[in-house]
């Protein structure tokens, strides 16, 4: 299921969920196993990534900072792809993603693209229906303590 799905048919950038890291394991059932996919007619590419609640939540402000026209930076945390978005490139005149690898590869990709009008609304319907299939269920009540929400 994707999360992120921005593309104008030569161009795109989706992160994919592919499901929970572990279920049942109480410290590691909330982490998300998702992968970045990149497609261009100049290059592709597939990155692993783990997400916790955190990050979609850090996800669901980064669209509101998009909304306000503003530039926004998500996952920069030299683990995993860091992925910035600009809903508005001047040089291109277009909305624009960068993607860094700096944890692994080291390689970086510049995707300016032609998005349709309501891209950011699409993104979040897109992050409502991952919370929705995969909520969260396991509290950290203190560091190394966790317990189930029910």
């Amino acid at each position: 299921m994707d999360l992120i799905s921005l593309s104008d048919g030569d161009n795109g950038l989706r992160v994919r969920v592919l499901g929970r890291r572990s279920p049942g394991v109480l410290h590691l059932h909330d982490q998300l196993d998702a992968e970045v996919v990149i497609t261009s007619s100049f290059v592709n590419g597939r990155l692993a990534m783990s997400l916790f609640p955190a990050d979609l939540e850090h996800w669901s402000r980064a669209l509101d900072l998009l909304a306000e026209g503003q530039d926004i930076c998500w996952r920069d945390d030299d683990h995993s792809p860091e992925i910035r978005i600009q809903p508005h490139n001047e040089e291109h005149e277009t909305p624009a993603v960068y993607v860094e690898d700096p944890g692994r590869s080291c390689v970086s990709v510049f995707l300016p693209m032609n998005l349709e009008e309501d891209w950011i609304g699409e993104q979040r319907r897109l992050l409502e229906r991952v919370m929705k299939e995969w909520p969260s269920e396991v509290l950290q009540s203190s560091p190394g303590a966790y317990g189930w929400l029910r």
